[in-house]
């Protein structure tokens, strides 16, 4: 059975990217709680989908005591990435998409005291390459929503081992070339039973998906 990830926690139940969701996913059979990270102008690393809040603020405009004035849902706070980490401890992966621009040496400080399993991806591509060169520790990932020419090259410039498609980009050719690489496929966002059971039959690596109790 692939890895069983839970998309910014259980967000068809409870507010994404918060405690109380990833809480409810890992309890649900999660293996790993994926989540997005940027950083506030004092460089505290938040968990939040969004570069802006639903405010409009900018989160790298506010310093981390400004931002925790505001919720990402009422009564629930914005967490931090160490947050996320003592509830995930040692038992539940971590697969962190990098998303604010430049913070990855925040994040990788961060993750320095966490014992857990840790995963890094990011659509930026050129920041993975970066980690890469800075020899980071971590599996690297590269998500893409439209097909890519020459796969293996992208792994071999960026330094990824895993590889991130939509679903629906998911082939055998593209499982073969990842394989071959000694890589990983986990593929996002799988929210349909049949769908899941497909791509799991096919050899993807992981699903990530909004509701966790549908992979079975």
């Amino acid at each position: 059975m692939p890895l069983r990830i839970a998309h910014r926690g259980m967000p068809r139940r409870i507010r994404e990217n918060t405690l109380p969701s990833f809480a409810l996913a890992i309890e649900s059979g999660a293996e790993g709680l994926e989540l997005d990270v940027h950083a506030t102008r004092d460089g505290v690393v938040v968990v939040h989908h969004d570069p802006t809040l639903a405010d409009g603020s900018a989160i790298t405009a506010l310093t981390f005591s400004e931002l925790r004035r505001r919720e990402a849902a009422p009564g629930i706070p914005i967490p931090t990435l160490a947050d996320v980490c003592a509830l995930a401890g040692e038992e539940t992966a971590l697969f962190v998409e990098l998303k604010g621009a430049g913070i990855e040496s925040l994040v990788v400080d961060v993750l320095g005291a966490h014992r857990g399993e840790v995963a890094l991806h990011s659509f930026d591509h050129a920041m993975i390459a970066r980690l890469t060169a800075l020899g980071c520790r971590y599996p690297l990932g590269i998500l893409f929503e439209d097909a890519v020419g020459d796969l293996p090259r992208l792994m071999e410039t960026t330094g990824a081992t895993d590889v991130w498609p939509h679903f629906p980009l998911v082939t055998p050719s593209l499982l073969g070339a990842v394989h071959a690489r000694g890589g990983r496929v986990i593929t996002w966002t799988v929210n349909d039973l049949g769908i899941a059971r497909a791509l799991a039959d096919g050899g993807v690596d992981g699903l990530c998906g909004d509701d966790v109790t549908i992979f079975e």
